[in-house]
């Protein structure tokens, strides 16, 4: 299926409708361009929404990986040409096993091996009609920059927690590595819009190397179904701040709809990343953890991957297996395995686990002669001073402990530092007594699970090494705490790698540990891992997906900001901009009108160092004051003392301070209140509670209300803060339970206040008495920016189906920015507000001055 953007120009024009299938699509060579794109040039396509509807009746998913799950081989038959099978080996690949055959797969990414730009059109043909594959073919030199620079240069250090503190270190921050890895992703972004139907897809995209392709898709097709699973660790905010382009990595997966991570923990420090440093709270709702961004919700997935059954039950069934355990038995006889399997590089704790074995053989000379540790060593991914010091340090090592430990037909360590058949590997495991995993850092590492499986082994192997079938299995496992499978593995021995007297203690303890403890151990494990297999893991991914993505269609999207700052608004479909030239003419023709400003963030921007009214505001509220027609009311959460003071010179304007609790209508009258509370007493009790937490959350304080107290953590350690606010929200709802109140959580605030205080009281109380008056209201204007104005909101909906307005009125609820909302209409900020009621302040004027013309004019002519 290619994308309904329509490529080939002569079908439209002679009237032939496009094919829509794989046959005959040939691709443009977006990626054989060389050079960078920057990562401001976008495409003009702020598209509003998605294509037309598509025709397509089968569910399709688009993986998005940086290698293709595809092996490529040069054919030797001299006519040059490539032959290409799958890699069963590739994880994208072995997903699809939990899709249903009912999914459709395509995949995007890179092949392993270079194409020759000359092939590149015939090799992409061929995989995409013969393994549904579209390749992205990246020049070398971008490439390079790309994988080898900021991969694994930067992220890939960081993630793992290795701070740029010197060059040798995961070096200085180079910005043309930056504009290559946003590059490439703009090429698998253009490969992705090639094939996708954008209202039926879902696009999955994996891992680091593609974090600001959600912005790409999103940008293009706003309501796209987008999931993205990061396949290593996420670092803590002390960490990942130091990113210098943090923030443009977080918008960018936040523009997915779901966002996958192996542990907790790496959510954890995901979500902290997002408080901190883009002021955004989450919500755990119905066991599901949500990111409300800009109106859409960004859920949170955390499972560990897991590892294909069904291939590993093939290589345990294999002949070559068998075989090679009986010469494994055989070589090991009357020893005991230890096994460990890592790859070559700085975070997989190789020599410290060779230095933990090296004591173990000092601290129990019993075990010299017994136990032997193999460590299978697989190439290193990156490359680089560090992956050679790495080498040089095990190999260093291993001899020494050999040397030291070693004699005639025993060698401690057996370092195997060339490629293994996967079948190889399978038969150590087998026949290993424990596995060893000491990983400093590890994203989630398959090893442990892989070992569980193959110590289960076959009848054929049970029989190969002399068991009974029917004896229950056993296995251990020493693992480093530090690794993402770690948590699932709840009867390993976890270790703190560094600590490496305590993983010798852990090696023997495996060792002396009752053979029915083992037996436990592996059941335990053995249940869990082959219950949340590979295919687990991507069924449950998708089921979350389709649920994330489910009201897609009955919102309305917006596309705002530039570059990788870009992303969608979702909306309510009748929720729109307010015209000035619509409520002006409104305003022109209504007789009876009722105005109600919040003050903080409407009338003056939220963060402004002065906080009192401008001068202009006070002359366009005093130009609405004017107009006898209107009834204006600024409602505030501020005290009725400060909002006396400030607006001292707007005699007509009437007050509403403390949300509601003090009504003036103006000047000259005297406050009121509109809620009857006979006692003030329990402050007594909430004021000791909300010091207690003051003085234990440096940066909050206390603000004394006459109807309310209020806790503000605005200045204090966001994560801390909002821990402290929950805790204490808690805390006063039980002590205050039976008191006539309502503590409430507000944008870091916590509030206590008199039951039935809000501003919708202020709202009805106006409506209610302009009706006695006999000045029905025929226009109602509101505005409001945060939680406390929803109330207002919904009061002067509701009126409209009531006798508290005219049949005829116009209804005007208005929000400050574009975010979900009871209101209809929306302004973006504070500017555009003040011009809206300068707009409406010139029409009074104009229409008083009409009013004066006219009245001069029978004057005359009484006169005459």
């Amino acid at each position: 299926m290619v994308s309904r953007s329509y490529s080939n120009l002569f079908d439209l024009t002679s009237g032939n409708s496009p094919t829509f299938g794989w046959s005959g699509k040939r691709f443009p060579r977006v990626a054989t361009v060389t050079g960078v794109l920057s990562e401001l040039d976008d495409d003009n396509t702020n598209s509003v929404g998605s294509d037309a509807p598509s025709s397509v009746s089968q569910e399709r998913m688009i993986i998005v990986g940086n290698q293709l799950p595809i092996r490529a081989h040069r054919r030797s038959d001299g006519n040059g040409g490539w032959n290409f099978s799958w890699d069963e080996d590739s994880l994208l690949l072995q997903l699809k096993d939990g899709l249903g055959e009912d999914v459709e797969v395509v995949y995007v990414g890179c092949l392993r091996e270079e194409i020759d730009p000359s092939e590149q059109d015939d090799v992409a043909q061929s995989l995409l009609e013969t393994f549904k594959c579209v390749p992205a073919f990246i020049p070398p030199e971008l490439f390079s920059k790309f994988y080898h620079g900021f991969c694994k240069q930067h992220l890939w250090p960081l993630f793992h927690y290795m701070l740029p503190l010197s060059p040798d270190h995961g070096g200085r921050f180079d910005r043309s590595l930056w504009q290559a890895y946003v590059s490439v992703n703009k090429i698998f972004a253009d490969k992705v819009m090639e094939v996708i139907s954008p209202d039926d897809d879902f696009v999955w995209v994996h891992d680091y190397h593609l974090m600001v392709l959600p912005t790409f898709l999103r940008k293009r097709f706003n309501r796209v179904k987008l999931g993205f699973f990061l396949h290593s660790p996420f670092p803590s905010s002390e960490i990942y701040r130091t990113l210098p382009v943090r923030d443009e990595l977080l918008r960018a997966l936040l523009n997915s709809d779901l966002i996958g991570f192996h542990t907790f923990d790496y959510a954890r420090h995901f979500l902290s990343c997002c408080s901190r440093m883009l002021g955004l709270s989450y919500q755990s709702k119905r066991g599901y953890i949500g990111l409300e961004y800009y109106g859409r919700m960004v859920s949170i997935k955390i499972l560990p991957v897991g590892i294909h059954m069904g291939q590993l039950q093939l290589a345990l069934d294999l002949p070559e297996t068998e075989t090679r355990v009986a010469e494994l038995r055989d070589q090991f006889r009357g020893r005991t395995v230890l096994l460990g399997v890592d790859d070559m590089d700085i975070f997989k704790g190789i020599s410290l686990k060779l230095l933990a074995f090296e004591n173990l053989l000092k601290q129990h000379p019993d075990k010299r002669g017994k136990v032997v540790l193999v460590q299978i060593a697989n190439p290193a991914r990156g490359r680089g001073r560090d992956v050679q010091e790495v080498q040089s340090e095990t190999y260093a090592t291993v001899e020494r402990i050999n040397q030291a430990f070693g004699r005639a037909g025993y060698e401690p360590v057996i370092l195997i530092a060339t490629p293994l058949q996967f079948y190889e590997r399978i038969a150590y495991y087998v026949i290993a007594e424990c596995c060893l995993v000491t990983a400093v850092r590890d994203g989630m590492n398959l090893i442990p699970y892989e070992y569980v499986i193959g110590r289960h082994g076959t009848d054929k192997l049970d029989d190969t090494l002399g068991l009974n079938p029917s004896t229950p299995k056993k296995s251990m496992l020493v693992v480093s705490e530090f690794i993402g499978c770690s948590p699932s593995l709840s009867g390993a021995i976890r270790v703190n790698p560094w600590n490496i007297d305590a993983v010798a203690e852990a090696m023997d303890s495996a060792l002396v540990i009752p053979e029915a403890e083992k037996e436990l151990r592996h059941e335990k494990h053995y249940r869990y891992v082959s219950t949340h297999d590979v295919a687990y893991w991507a069924r449950s991914f998708l089921q979350d997906l389709e649920r994330a993505c489910r009201d897609h269609v009955r919102r309305r999207c917006w596309g705002i900001g530039f570059g990788l700052g870009f992303r969608v608004i979702a909306l309510d479909p009748n929720f729109r901009k307010l015209a000035v030239e619509h409520i002006v003419s409104a305003y022109k023709r209504t007789k009876n009108r009722a105005i109600l400003l919040d003050y903080d963030g409407t009338m003056m921007l939220q963060r402004s160092i002065s906080t009192g009214p401008n001068a202009e505001a006070i002359g366009t509220l005093n130009n609405l004051c004017r107009d006898p027609k209107n009834v204006v009311f600024l409602v505030s959460g501020k005290d009725k003392k400060t909002l006396t003071e400030w607006f001292s010179s707007c005699e007509k304007l009437g007050l509403a301070a403390e949300h509601g609790y003090f009504l003036r209508p103006n000047h000259d009258a005297e406050w009121e209140t509109c809620v009857a509370v006979p006692d003030f007493y329990w402050k007594q009790i909430a004021e000791p509670v909300m010091k207690l937490y003051t003085e234990t959350t440096d940066g909050s304080t206390i603000e004394t209300k006459e109807s309310a107290l209020v806790w503000n953590y605005q200045f204090a350690d966001p994560d801390f803060g909002s821990c402290q606010a929950k805790e204490l929200l808690d805390h006063l709802e039980s002590v205050l339970a039976n008191e006539p109140v309502s503590v409430k959580s507000g944008q870091h605030i916590v509030e206590v206040k008199p039951q039935g205080v809000n501003k919708g009281i202020v709202a009805d109380h106006l409506l209610q008495t302009m009706r006695q008056k006999g000045m029905l209201p025929d226009f109602v204007l509101c505005i409001g920016d945060d939680r406390s104005d929803e109330d207002m909101f919904e009061v002067i909906i509701s009126a409209m189906a009531g006798p508290s307005l005219s049949p005829v009125a116009e209804v005007f609820a208005c929000t400050v920015g574009q975010k979900p909302s009871k209101a209809k209409y929306y302004l973006d900020d504070t500017t555009e507000i003040l011009r809206m009621l300068q707009g409406l302040g010139a029409a009074s004027e104009q229409s008083g001055r009409y009013v004066s013309q006219a009245a001069s004019q029978r004057a005359l002519v009484d006169k005459e």
